[in-house]
């Protein structure tokens, strides 16, 4: 049996023949049974003919009985759903209607129509029954034929527009709605009229011509009505408003962009331009966003210097150049006093006009040139102003508006902008707060690093720095050029383990003792050797106090297996000395442009104890470039840690030799070759192009050990001086002279050398075969000597000793910038 053939036959099933009938007295005892109430309950005449009918029910409509045939006397008939019960005692579900009947006699008699439920669709209504759920039904329902003209509809579609049912009558949808795009909802109808299956939860979203201003949604289901031979006469569709329902997902939708945009980086000024790109265009039409000054510094509420001055932060508009008629981006938002935006700062209470009035175009701004911009110029006419507020602080307020033929914003609107800014306004703190924290990290970082290399001529330097951790900028890697005496400088590079804050300050101290150390004037061995000491003992000291944080570690304990390397270089001589403490080995560009890598021995990385360290020395031909670095220069872009030493200094070697240009641009061309715009470890490169001080520039001589040398050692130098231009500084250089090379005849001895150089400064060196190192004190009145060292370090810019191979050296500057 096909499906047209199953539902006619169910139609069948409803009709009265199908029913099965009985007849009952007065007293509902059964008077007449059909062969139709045999069929259906098995029952024969014989046995039911003469007995209650309530015999023939269930236990509990038998019950039921009595307050039936009270109804059956006061409504003159009833009709409802019993169940009966079959000879087998199988209850069978039934409808029932009873009507009242007499015989020629005059005797009141009930004709009772049974009908089975089971396989049946349902209960046969009455036409007034009918009538009574279509037309008083809230749900538009109507009927259009094949050609989908309408030919009924029930008074509840009257509210979608489209007039009363009477003009509807032989029309189409798109002649009675002409501002709705009824193409894809007949493309429906059609669809159901040629394959008979329905459609239901079609949805459909535009604008009525009874709602031109909204945006309105409809959910629609369609259903193919036939003849009684199956051939489609139209389409049956009902329609129910969900409006409400879909603006409820928008806001929703709204919501979760927002969630997802707002809020992706930790830029103040971006994040509010993230809000205002949200709510455009499918919440406003345009919006403007003002932070307080203090907020787009990362200042905090209340702080010293803090102002009320609102500058725009974001905007957007659906008609391009809207935004720009008010304020452009960063400049100074100025409104009226007691306008809307002022309050809503003031106050921290959202502000809402369903429509501006013309009073309200006074809060408006100025564009640079003074011309006045109104609402009503750009069509605006709803507007709300939102507190950006988070943790209890207003910073700032954004202002949404509508144009043209969107809706007015009402109450929801106003509940959802509040939603929608409060989330922007904790993304916003969030980056006020990162922007504080990481100015104070930055400044802490440019404490730590030297902010420019000093001047001196031994070396022409660059350093370039990039942090792992971009979001502070904070690392632990560090450069430095230290002046020396003797016109020499101590180069160096270092790294402390991991990132941060916390490898920023054990940096900081590391390069603070590198400095300190490095006045002592100590060989690079031995400079290692007392920082290796000084970061054991430091970090045993803390290891006997541990810190509350159990999982914290301190900056010492952190500086325990740093790397560092520690290179001098004398320009008077071209020959460098240095060391390592577990640190790449420096290269060297020579001046052909050629590629070589120093054979340093490794010493055991800071801290962790081990062999000695040990020094090497070289000459470096003028214009070589010593290159310093540390390890995150050679780690690959994929996290490698460079392990693979022949590789990597190959990487290092092209990319050296590829790059020609002057200092400054070779370094940030050999880090943007070889490290990634986010590295995975901290990088600090130091380029010296090495320089040599001219024959003119020093001047030496050997001395015996005799006190008759001191006079000619003195006049020597005054002719030196006298040959450099030098003779405001002869009487202070004869007395140093004069003082340091007695010394060295009456306490050291053989070799004695006095050597002058002229550099930025005029050095005077007296090197001695000695290894007692002299000490400066002050003399009582009755001493006969130790005046000699307190005079030198009197009439001179410094002074001071150092370790040579042969004995020490006393050297002492005199500054050149005060001659005329």
């Amino acid at each position: 049996m096909g499906a047209q053939e199953e539902r006619n036959g169910a139609r069948r099933r409803f009709d009265v023949a199908d029913a099965a009938p009985l007849l009952l007295d007065a007293h509902g005892t059964v008077t007449s049974w059909t062969r139709g109430a045999e069929r259906l309950l098995a029952y024969a005449a014989s046995d039911v003919v003469g007995t209650d009918v309530a015999g023939l029910l269930t236990a509990d409509d038998a019950a039921r009985v009595p307050e039936l045939a009270d109804r059956l006397r006061a409504d003159g008939g009833w009709a409802g759903l019993l169940t009966a019960r079959r000879r087998d005692g199988r209850p069978v579900p039934v409808m029932v209607r009873v009507t009242p009947a007499e015989d020629p006699g005059g005797a009141a008699h009930w004709l009772v129509m049974l009908s089975d439920l089971n396989g049946g669709p349902g209960w046969d209504m009455s036409r007034t029954v009918l009538e009574q759920m279509v037309t008083g039904s809230p749900v538009g329902l109507a009927i259009v034929d094949t050609r989908l003209r309408f030919v009924w509809s029930n008074a509840a579609l009257e509210q979608f527009g489209g007039g009363p049912a009477g003009q509807r009558l032989g029309r189409r949808l798109g002649e009675i709605q002409p501002g709705l795009d009824v193409e894809d909802i007949e493309a429906r109808m059609r669809e159901v009229l040629a394959t008979g299956e329905p459609l239901v939860g079609y949805e459909h979203i535009g604008r009525l011509r009874s709602a031109p201003h909204r945006e309105t949604a409809h959910m629609l289901s369609f259903t193919r009505l036939e003849d009684e031979r199956g051939h489609p006469m139209g389409v049956y569709y009902t329609v129910v408003d969900i409006t409400e329902r879909h603006r409820a997902r928008q806001r929703l939708a709204l919501l979760d962009r927002a969630g997802q945009r707002i809020g992706r980086t930790l830029d103040i000024v971006r994040t509010t331009q993230e809000l205002a790109d949200v709510a455009v265009p499918d919440f406003a039409d345009l919006v403007t966003v003002d932070l307080l000054e203090w907020v787009l510094r990362g200042g905090e509420p209340g702080a010293p210097g803090g102002s009320a001055r609102l500058r725009r932060a974001g905007h957007r508009s659906r008609v391009p150049g809207t935004a720009e008629a008010f304020v452009e981006v960063g400049a100074e938002a100025a409104y009226a006093e007691g306008s809307p935006p002022p309050r809503t700062l003031v106050s921290g209470r959202s502000w809402r006009a369903e429509r501006l009035d013309a009073a309200e175009v006074e809060w408006a701004s100025r564009e640079p040139g003074g011309v006045e911009v109104t609402f009503g110029s750009l069509g605006l006419h709803s507007a709300m102003v939102v507190p950006v507020r988070a943790r209890g602080v207003t910073l700032g307020v954004t202002t949404f508006f509508r144009r043209g033929r969107q809706d007015p914003f009402d109450a929801d609107d106003l509940s959802l902008a509040q939603d929608l800014v409060s989330r922007a306004a904790v993304c916003v703190d969030n980056a006020r707060r990162y922007t504080r924290e990481r100015d104070a990290a930055l400044v802490l970082q440019r404490s730590l690093l030297p902010r420019r290399l000093p001047a001196q001529d031994a070396v022409e330097v660059t350093a370039c720095y990039r942090p792992a951790d971009e979001l502070t900028g904070l690392g632990g890697d560090w450069y430095d050029l230290i002046p020396l005496s003797g016109a020499r400088v101590a180069l160096v590079v270092g790294e402390v383990p991991g990132h941060g804050i916390d490898a920023s300050a054990a940096m900081g101290r590391l390069r603070t003792a590198v400095r300190t150390l490095a006045a002592l004037d100590l060989p690079p061995d031995e400079v290692l050797a007392h920082l290796d000491d000084l970061v054991a003992r430091t970090a045993e000291e803390e290891g006997l106090r541990p810190s509350p944080v159990a999982d914290s570690a301190g900056d010492s304990m952190r500086a325990v297996g740093s790397g560092c390397v520690y290179v001098v270089y004398d320009p008077v001589e071209g020959r460098c000395s240095m060391a390592a403490a577990r640190h790449p080995a420096p290269a060297v560009v020579r001046p052909d442009g050629t590629v070589g890598f120093v054979e340093l021995p490794q010493g055991p990385a800071l801290g962790a104890g081990g062999p000695p360290f040990e020094s090497v020395e070289l000459s470096l031909a003028t214009g070589s470039t010593l290159v310093l670095y540390t390890d995150g220069l050679l780690a690959d872009g994929d996290g490698g840690d460079g392990n693979d030493g022949a590789a990597d200094r190959e990487r290092l070697r092209r990319a050296l030799e590829r790059t020609t240009a002057s200092l400054d641009v070779r370094c940030r061309a050999v880090v943007d070759a070889l490290v990634p715009d986010r590295p995975h470890d901290d990088v600090a490169l130091l380029l010296a192009r090495t320089r040599r001080l001219g024959a003119d520039q020093v001047a030496d001589w050997e001395l015996p050990a005799d006190p008759a040398v001191v006079a000619d050692a003195r006049k020597a130098a005054t002719r030196q001086l006298t040959e450099w231009g030098l003779q405001e500084l002869t009487f202070t250089t004869e007395l140093v002279v004069s003082e340091l090379v007695t010394n060295a005849i009456r306490h050291a001895g053989d070799p004695i050398r006095l050597r002058l150089i002229r550099d930025r400064t005029l050095i005077c060196e007296v090197t001695d075969g000695g290894a007692t190192v002299p000490h400066l004190r002050h003399p009582r009145t009755t001493d006969e000597g130790g005046r000699g060292l307190l005079l030198v370090s009197q009439v001179t810019q410094r002074w001071g000793t150092r370790v040579a191979p042969e004995g020490k050296v006393i050297w002492a500057e005199q500054s050149l910038t005060d001659l005329p």
